[in-house]
């Protein structure tokens, strides 16, 4: 594991960090502009006084941190590997690149000594579970890495109710950012509410030092919604979804190829509302996560 040397001296000196996944530079953005985009998340954290943190796995070695010329190669090779925990031994025996997800980035992240992690959408329960048994890695993980994950609910193409139910279920305790309502990733309200709310970053921050306090192993996901005025129309979105889940069956899309093609088509059927979106509510989170990481450093 190699820490970049101003995330290493941000943590010898108490300062706050945030760690941020690179599945979303590599698979959850067009490639002419998921660079771009990825130097603006990094701004996003810095203007909240906290250093972030992206990680990768690089030529076979995890990176705690990269520089430009690590954020170009997994932004625009067309052989990154996208990476799970399971997947995690296999890329870096075979000295390939990796782009983590939520489940390995929050892993990664914890070994580090980074308590604070910034992403899009959760994943969670697929629609159909019941029959697929599909379901992300990304739920067993956080009930046993005790992480703030700051994201904008789960990605509405999943089962919400169900992903709710497992979260209870694994003790991944979930708290609004100054809202009842569990967001629906492109949208602000999913149409279920959440068991706690806090209102600021010191309010989080205070939640898990409760929790270290108590020796709980889950994570903390801190459910923020997007802005006001960002989100996407909620009849573009439904109709999106709705075309798109039909196109998934059609073409037999199953397991880890699923989020993906959903995304792609959200970005191609919206003409680019969705991606903004997905833009927006990225940024609001590493705003919302750099704040909470230097609220635990008072």
């Amino acid at each position: 594991m190699i820490i970049a040397d101003e995330v290493r001296s941000a943590l010898e000196d108490g300062r706050g960090v945030v760690a941020l996944e690179s599945t979303i530079i590599s698979h959850g953005l067009p490639t002419e502009s998921s660079a771009r985009v990825a130097r603006q998340i990094e701004h996003a954290v810095r203007g909240s006084g906290a250093v972030p943190a992206t990680i990768a796995v690089v030529d076979g070695q995890v990176r705690i941190g990269l520089d430009d010329a690590g954020l170009e190669r997994i932004a625009t090779d067309p052989v990154v590997v996208k990476s799970s925990i399971r997947d995690l031994g296999n890329v870096c025996a075979a000295g390939l690149t990796g782009a983590t997800t939520v489940a390995s980035t929050a892993y990664l992240a914890h070994r580090a000594g980074i308590r604070v992690f910034a992403t899009g959408g959760l994943g969670g329960v697929h629609r159909g579970a019941a029959h697929s048994f599909d379901e992300s890695a990304d739920l067993p993980a956080l009930a046993s890495v005790p992480i703030a994950l700051v994201c904008a609910g789960v990605k509405s193409i999943l089962d919400v109710g169900a992903t709710l139910e497992r979260l209870e279920t694994l003790s991944v305790e979930l708290v609004g950012y100054g809202t009842s309502r569990f967001p629906g990733f492109y949208i602000q309200d999913s149409g279920y509410a959440v068991p706690w709310v806090a209102r600021s970053a010191d309010e989080v921050a205070a939640v898990l030092r409760a929790r270290d306090g108590l020796g709980l192993p889950q994570a903390l996901v801190v459910a923020n919604p997007i802005a006001d005025g960002k989100e996407m129309p909620r009849d573009l979105h439904d109709a999106t979804l709705a075309s798109g889940l039909e196109a998934l069956a059609a073409q037999g899309i199953t397991g880890k190829d699923v989020t993906p093609f959903l995304l792609a088509w959200f970005h191609e059927h919206t003409h680019g509302v969705s991606l903004q979106a997905n833009i927006d509510l990225v940024l609001g989170n590493a705003q919302v996560a750099g704040e909470v990481a230097c609220a635990l450093t008072r």
